[in-house]
């Protein structure tokens, strides 16, 4: 992806596949550096991520939660 997402500014960031395979399932990784599975299709983890985006959507204070429990800072 070479083009900025909407409320992004300066250089785009490093971008890589938010879904991956470990051990034969498939998971997704958050901006956080949190991974989310396993999921038994790759299809199964697309919906989780859509899910995950919609409960970040609709609480503004989750993602500083799961940065302050991954030790990550959130951009």
């Amino acid at each position: 992806m070479t083009n900025h997402r909407p409320g992004e500014q300066g250089p785009i960031p490093g971008r890589s596949e938010r879904i991956f395979v470990k051990q034969g399932y498939f998971y997704y990784r958050t901006r956080e550096g949190i991974d989310i599975g396993p999921f038994d299709t790759e299809a199964d983890a697309a919906r989780g991520v859509e899910d995950f985006v919609g409960f970040l959507a609709d609480d503004p204070h989750s993602a500083e939660t799961l940065s302050h429990y991954s030790g990550k800072k959130v951009a």
